[in-house]
């Protein structure tokens, strides 16, 4: 309680009445009617607003634990879906995919109920619904990134840690997004490719199958061994325990060139191996030749002097 002298009459006043309230200005003299009133209607509205708050307050404890449960609930259901998928087999690179695309429509659904507990979500809709529409027009090409990860899911072309080449880019697919695909190089360097541009290139997926075929080409002399080359090839593949024998490996001639013959030797190997055949083939196959005598020759030109006395060649 507040006290004042007011002809020379001790008075409390309430504190809703103190200086700097409704009938009394920051110096304590009285305020005249109009500005009274004035006064009383800001009070009332502001108790008005205050009221309408500590009303909210039960709705809005409510919101905050629809949001929350949200959440949480996003998580556990998208791991009971990876979970049901695992079971059936289903390819792996449809995990992340789902488990954004499920995490996002239950957050959103309990985010929009936690709105209704306050307004008409109904107009809310509706706006978002034609903001959609219009941010499509505007996001076409994000529109058709996403629209391409679909297919991409759909189709199978290749999944995580497939290796591939895409658009010229060869690489291992670490991660399949909405909007793009990540490639890591063999130098491990990651690219990110629009899935726009997957869906209309061409792509070859070199794990697609459990076996590769190496086509791996070597050169002997004119001089040399056919036979003899082939022997050696074909023993230097029959040491390498990565190399199959069913297909069995073979050696043919391929074409005779300027300076050498051209044999070609077709092994093949899981798909998994098939760099460390190919490079320890080309090292293996040189050192035999060297311990068998058999030369891998040079370009050779033939020169032909002609004697301009005699008019005969030299």
């Amino acid at each position: 309680m507040k006290y004042f002298n007011i002809c020379n009459a001790t008075v409390n006043i309430p504190d809703i009445l103190t200086p700097g309230n409704i009938l009394f200005d920051e110096n304590g003299q009285l305020v005249g009617p109009s500005e009274a009133i004035d006064n009383v209607t800001n009070w009332w509205d502001k108790l008005d607003l205050l009221n309408k708050i500590i009303e909210k307050i039960p709705a809005l404890i409510i919101a905050i634990i629809l949001v929350f449960t949200g959440f949480i609930l996003s998580k556990l259901i998208s791991k009971l879906i990876i979970k049901g998928m695992k079971a059936r087999n289903i390819d792996p690179t449809v995990y992340n995919f789902i488990n954004r695309a499920v995490s996002v429509v239950i957050k959103l659904g309990f985010i929009l109920t936690a709105c209704s507990l306050f307004f008409n979500i109904g107009s809310l809709v509706t706006a978002i619904g034609a903001a959609g529409v219009a941010a499509g027009l505007g996001l076409q090409d994000s529109v058709a990134q996403f629209a391409s990860g679909i297919q991409i899911l759909m189709n199978h072309p290749f999944k995580n840690g497939d290796y591939v080449e895409v658009n010229g880019v060869q690489g291992n697919v670490a991660d399949i997004r909405f909007m793009n695909t990540v490639i890591t190089t063999a130098d491990n360097k990651r690219i990110i490719i629009p899935n726009s541009h997957i869906t209309t290139s061409h792509i070859v997926n070199y794990s697609a199958e459990d076996i590769r075929r190496l086509d791996l080409t070597y050169s002997i002399s004119y001089t040399d061994s056919i036979e003899k080359a082939k022997n050696v090839i074909r023993n230097v593949a029959e040491l390498n325990e990565a190399i199959l024998s069913d297909p069995a490996p073979g050696i043919y001639v391929n074409s005779h060139e300027a300076s050498s013959i051209s044999l070609v030797a077709k092994i093949w190997c899981k798909s998994a191996d098939y760099w460390d055949v190919y490079y320890r083939m080309q090292e293996d196959v040189k050192l035999a030749f060297d311990a068998n005598n058999i030369s891998i020759p040079f370009n050779q030109i033939d020169v032909h002097v002609k004697s301009e006395d005699k008019g005969q060649e030299k």
